[in-house]
């Protein structure tokens, strides 16, 4: 089979641009297998250096070139430099491994990390010069497929996408290779090979789902199509330590961000906070057993040299055999310089123990905890089950062992807020502050740097909060303005989400599919990398919703009512409706939920009725 090599055209390009290394290949580790006959490149909507870091992409990379006679490449969106040469020299987006284009391709997938991404998605898709939108391909364009944290409301981006896989792909994606390769073996057409995807479990074909309106122009639910299935569940991996990580992953020509090796010990978390979108989809808890965990992460560091491992999940801290992981890495990395860090942390499940064995690693790569809100009530509300004794004790343990700079995350616009609550963020951090000075000898009190971010609630599809409002621009200004008021001003760095951001966030968050051609004409009207701080203007898109006739307000600030049709509930990430609705009244009667992996069931569903079970190797306390 002959392809296409872009690189003739694009070499020259490279000494005008920024970071040409960004476009070049042969890193170590990349795969390369120029004969395969079925050949997939997968795509991270932004530039390099945010796109390799990404876990979920290095795994499908590995699983994918591990197929008979699949070859699996890379590509990213080129920064703005080369997307302009290219325009002007008419070059397609091409693949790092093969430089071919990735229209030559059988399966472009993307992956959909952000709402802020998907004006970079249609730029990738034009850039590649494919049409846009599914219904505009036909039989000579790639399969395209999305995937990703975004899926569980897909309708804001579904017409971009010929399929979107919901939920884990380790297993999926291979069962939707082998139904593209043999449909297409068959003579099949374009409309039958998307009908046979559609018989694989998780995965969803916007085109056999139609939304429908009522009069008024409100949305009343979905006309699928003979044999679609309904709804939509998600794909979820029973047994995770059965798959491998890869652990001689690609190393990267340039500094990309989180540049070490990174491990994923646990998926799912149960903790049940009623804010967390990725709490509820990725359940349930699943643990990577020691043995796996320290053995990969050996090989990890030998095969790419990094000086760091970071051991990931939701919330590594709650890995029941963690302490242990930590005796033997710390045992084995004795002497080589070779930190270990802990990306996510609960401010209950930190130890003096834990503290010591990740400072006994190598340097103190820094500590984040999520306290969330500032009261105790709210906390509640938002089950949230940690207390301010908590975090106190934890930065105060933190710093005896010799930490002297901590990162705080908390809320603003939780539903019930109050102005109290609100103040009290400021109140915490004084007493976070105080903690660290007393735990730390005079002499070093000058290096003590509390960092606090706070970002807006944005309410999210399939949480117990699906249905709340979002708090109006105006308000998030007024409660941004208390906790500036309310903050010590030596010792503490306050950083806050941008609110114009987070409002467009609210709208795609809960968008329906009119949502999407608001999405192609800000991209039309040139809104690319909205991610970027340099590069969002909120009066673009509200410009594009205007001119589409979608009202962005009524979708991020208004309250549904529990019986309305939601333009998601066609998808299913397995915790039922009732138990987000039993989670949404007990939040408001102020009361929590247990973890069911440290207690027993609390009802949610999701093992029941997906078939699987939570993974524990431990007892977790």
């Amino acid at each position: 089979m002959t392809h296409v090599d872009l690189w003739p055209r694009v070499e020259p390009l490279l000494s005008r641009i920024e970071r040409p290394a960004r476009y070049v290949n042969r890193e170590w580790g990349a795969s390369h297998h120029p004969q395969a006959e079925y050949r997939a490149v997968l795509l991270y909507p932004d530039t390099y250096e945010i796109g390799q870091a990404n876990q979920a992409l290095g795994i499908l990379y590995e699983k994918l070139n591990a197929l008979d006679d699949v070859a699996a490449e890379r590509a990213y969106l080129p920064a703005a430099d080369l997307i302009a040469l290219m325009r002007e020299e008419k070059l397609p987006l091409f693949s790092l491994e093969s430089c071919a284009p990735v229209a030559s391709f059988d399966l472009f997938g993307i992956t959909v990390p952000y709402e802020l991404t998907w004006t970079n998605i249609l730029e990738a898709l034009d850039l590649a010069g494919l049409p846009v939108r599914s219904a505009d391909r036909d039989d000579k364009h790639p399969l395209v497929v999305g995937g990703g944290p975004c899926v569980y409301n897909p309708e804001p981006f579904a017409p971009f996408f010929d399929a979107i896989l919901i939920g884990e792909g380790e297993e999926a994606l291979a069962e939707m290779v082998a139904v593209h390769r043999s449909a297409r073996a068959a003579g099949s057409t374009r409309e039958e090979v998307l009908r046979a995807l559609a018989t694989v479990q998780g995965v969803y074909v916007p085109s056999l789902y139609v939304p429908q309106y009522c009069a008024d122009g409100s949305f009343s639910g979905v006309d699928v199509a003979d044999g679609a299935p309904f709804p939509v569940v998600k794909r979820v991996v029973a047994d995770l330590d059965a798959q491998r990580s890869p652990t001689c992953p690609i190393v990267p020509f340039v500094d990309v961000v989180h540049d070490r090796y990174a491990l994923e010990v646990l998926r799912g978390c149960t903790r049940g906070c009623r804010f967390c979108q990725a709490g509820m989809v990725y359940r349930p808890v699943r643990e990577r057993s020691p043995d796996t965990i320290v053995r990969d992460a050996l090989a990890g560091l030998a095969c790419t040299g990094h000086d760091e491992v970071s051991l990931t999940s939701l919330s590594t801290a709650d890995h029941s055999q963690l302490e242990e992981v930590l005796r033997r890495l710390s045992r084995r990395l004795a002497g080589s310089g070779t930190s270990v860090s802990l990306p996510s942390l609960r401010v209950d499940a930190f130890s003096v123990d834990m503290a010591r064995l990740i400072a006994g690693t190598g340097r103190k790569s820094g500590l984040t905890f999520a306290p969330e809100a500032g009261t105790q009530r709210l906390r509640d509300v938002i089950n949230k089950n940690v207390t301010d004794e908590d975090l106190l004790g934890t930065v105060t343990r933190a710093f005896e062992a010799g930490w002297r700079r901590v990162k705080l995350y908390f809320m603003i616009g939780l539903p019930t807020e109050t102005d109290e609550d609100v103040r009290a963020i400021g109140s915490l951090v004084w007493r976070v502050l105080d903690a660290a000075r007393a735990a730390t000898p005079p002499a070093q009190r000058g290096s003590i740097r509390i960092a606090v971010s706070v970002s807006t609630f944005v309410p999210k599809v399939q949480t117990p909060f699906q249905w709340e409002a979002q708090v109006s621009l105006e308000e998030v200004r007024r409660r941004q303005q208390i906790v500036r008021e309310a903050m010590p001003r030596k010792g503490v760095d306050l950083h806050w989400h941008d609110a114009d951001v987070s409002f467009l966030e609210g709208v795609m968050a809960r968008g329906g599919r009119k949502v999407a051609d608001a999405v192609e004409t800000a991209w039309r009207g040139g809104a690319v990398f909205d991610a970027w701080t340099e590069r969002f203007d909120l009066g673009r898109w509200l410009g594009a919703f205007e001119e589409v006739g979608v009202d962005p307000a009524a979708i991020a600030n208004r309250e549904r009512s529990l019986d309305e049709p939601l333009p998601w509930e066609h998808i299913s990430a397995g915790v039922s409706r009732a138990y987000l609705e039993s989670e949404r009244n007990l939040a408001f009667c102020e009361q929590t939920t247990p973890d069911c992996s440290f207690t027993s069931c609390t009802g949610c569903d999701v093992c029941g009725d997906l078939g699987v079970d939570i993974v524990v190797g431990g007892v977790r306390s």
